[in-house]
């Protein structure tokens, strides 16, 4: 059976003179507008005025998190000794690169920054936030598909898909199983379980959320991986374990002790 062929998708939308609209970013603009909606549904449907108050403030801090710690945990995980020869490059995040794992980083810590100044509460902020984060992953993943980029290992499966700078032997759409797992299905179970910490203090604390996010995106990561071409300046560590893995394996520890710490403060 013939290989599928990779679909000749155009990554720019259209041209503003010298500027291009692409569709990578603009999966980032709906990955933020969906948030934004979402957030904001919770807040009102929650009561929780401290939050609202200083709604959009946050975003901005959140907003600028993801592009920072992105393009920073990028050149520091997955490529530095290039980015300490070219330091001029560390900026332009248009030429490609960017890691989940360093924007999540910075997303935790500049909200965290922030509630604390303000004295929103840490927890129920990051809740509500999280419950939203997977669909801003599963349009990343769909834009790295359509830049026919991040492709899986060569593969004889059916579904096996011949990239452009893939080489010539058929590919895991590892992009598209990220989109499912990480994207579509951790969303579903984010969001089904989302008011869970409001109504069973005792068994979902604040911060149950946003532990299930770190501990499910840890594994459905982890399992991703195992199909993913890992990346060739790194390859394997310990001849074992992609970058992703190592860096996913420390947010399922970080998840499960964030229940344990959360769930036992809320029995004191």
């Amino acid at each position: 059976m013939a290989p599928l062929i990779f679909p000749e998708i155009d990554p720019v939308i259209f041209h503003l003179g010298p500027l291009s609209v692409r569709w990578y970013g603009l999966m980032y603009v709906l990955g933020f507008l969906a948030s934004y909606i979402l957030v904001r549904r919770q807040i009102r449907q929650h009561s929780y005025h401290r939050l609202d108050e200083h709604f959009e403030n946050l975003n901005m801090v959140l907003i600028l998190a993801v592009i920072i710690g992105g393009r920073l945990g990028y050149v520091l995980f997955y490529n530095l000794p290039y980015y300490l020869a070219h330091p001029l490059e560390i900026p332009a995040t248009w030429s490609g690169g960017m890691s989940f794992h360093g924007a999540c980083f910075a997303v935790l810590l500049g909200g965290w920054i922030y509630c604390r100044i303000k004295e929103i509460d840490y927890w129920k902020a990051a809740d509500i936030y999280t419950a939203t984060i997977p669909i801003g992953l599963g349009l990343g993943r769909i834009g790295n598909f359509i830049n026919g980029e991040l492709y899986g290992r060569t593969t004889d499966v059916p579904w096996g898909m011949v990239f452009p700078g893939g080489g010539p032997l058929p590919r895991h759409p590892s992009q598209l199983y990220e989109a499912l797992l990480e994207g579509f299905l951790l969303f579903v179970v984010l969001w089904s379980v989302r008011n869970k910490p409001w109504d069973n203090l005792r068994y979902w604390p604040h911060g149950s959320i946003f532990a299930l996010f770190l501990a499910g995106y840890g594994c459905m990561r982890i399992l991703v991986e195992q199909f993913r071409e890992p990346d060739q300046q790194i390859g394997y560590l310990l001849d074992l374990f992609t970058m992703g893995q190592i860096l996913s394996g420390v947010m399922v520890l970080a998840g499960l002790l964030v229940w344990i710490f959360r769930l036992r403060r809320a029995g004191t």
